[in-house]
């Protein structure tokens, strides 16, 4: 084989092999990431149809729930806020900020208190899905919501 000076500058071997990997082969390298992977996939899939559940039970059609930036436009409306508090995400610093408006705001209209609020702001996929699965009902800004 002759080397290409293009790739091979040093005189070494190009060729891709797993030998600096103590102990694993291809096939080993492959199958140690497919347990990884699949757990998240069922992780992902739980927390989608959790997002879609919470909402719906927010009147809000749950598909807009899974497309990028429209989510955080009637996330903040879900929240009782203006939908434009979603366009502020993209701004450096405020986004912390808002965020934690929106999550406070989210745990009230679900009647919930502040552990739910924190909750949702420290471990916000578990508390989704505790909004989304759980018994939670979906209370309007002006409405008066008696937690059960």
């Amino acid at each position: 084989m002759q080397p290409n000076p293009l790739i091979d500058t040093q005189g070494g071997d190009t060729d891709t092999n797993y030998q600096g990997l103590p102990g694993m082969d291809a096939g080993e390298l492959s199958s140690s990431l497919i347990l990884p992977i699949i757990l998240s996939l069922i992780f992902v899939i739980i927390l989608v149809i959790a997002i879609w559940k919470m909402f719906e039970k927010g009147g809000i059609p749950g598909i807009l729930g899974l497309i990028p930036v429209v989510n955080l436009l009637y996330l903040a409306k879900l929240a009782g806020k203006p939908m434009w508090w979603g366009l502020l995400y993209f701004v450096p610093f405020v986004n912390v900020v808002i965020m934690i408006l929106i999550l406070i705001g989210l745990a009230e209209r679900f009647g919930r208190g502040t552990g739910t609020a924190i909750g949702l702001i420290i471990l916000t996929p578990i508390f989704f899905c505790i909004l989304g699965y759980g018994s939670a009902e979906y209370s309007e800004p002006g409405e008066l919501s008696i937690p059960s």
